[in-house]
């Protein structure tokens, strides 16, 4: 395995227990929330200090999302893991279709308009409904639509450089 595909990619994190027979109440920032439960073998950690650790149950549970994992059969067990990071390795991530990109791959980016001027680094981005928004910190910071084919014009995650159709103005 590649020391890539070993990378950890944080999904969540355990947020509660739930009863009495070591249910977990999970945390997820995948999109959407229940994508976390499609991998059925989770590290567990903080601070990078990793378990591996099997999900034998994943459900949803009323507004939220509930996991039994194996080793942990009572509420003592769940309530140990409260605060824990969920990470999967970053090779088990499902490929991306031509276009489509995890935040995590943008996060970095040299951001360049067409004319060539480099508009700064992206930040982190942001979900704000209609569309996600690039935060682009250079000599100062900018938010750009990340609406390919528009305000994206061309994205290159091997050089780490993206282009967009925006003014250095704005």
């Amino acid at each position: 395995m590649t020391q890539e595909a070993d990378e950890m990619v944080l999904l969540g994190h355990v947020s509660g227990v739930f009863g009495v027979q070591g249910w977990v109440k999970v945390f997820s920032e995948t999109r959407p929330v229940e994508a976390i439960g499609r991998y059925k073998r989770w590290f567990l950690g903080r601070q990078g200090q990793w378990r591996e650790c099997k999900v034998l149950g994943f459900r949803p549970n009323g507004r939220g999302l509930v996991a039994r994992l194996e080793g942990v059969d009572d509420r003592d067990g769940a309530q140990a893991l409260l605060g824990q990071e969920i990470a999967v390795r970053q090779g088990d991530l499902p490929r991306t279709a031509r276009g489509e990109y995890y935040w995590r791959d943008l996060v970095g980016c040299r951001v360049v308009n067409a004319e060539g001027v480099d508009l700064g680094t992206v930040s982190h981005l942001v979900e704000t409904g209609a569309n996600d928004v690039l935060v682009v910190l250079g000599e100062r910071e900018r938010l750009i639509p990340f609406t390919q084919g528009h305000a994206v014009c061309a994205v290159d995650i091997a050089a780490r450089r993206i282009e967009v159709d925006w003014d250095a103005d704005f």
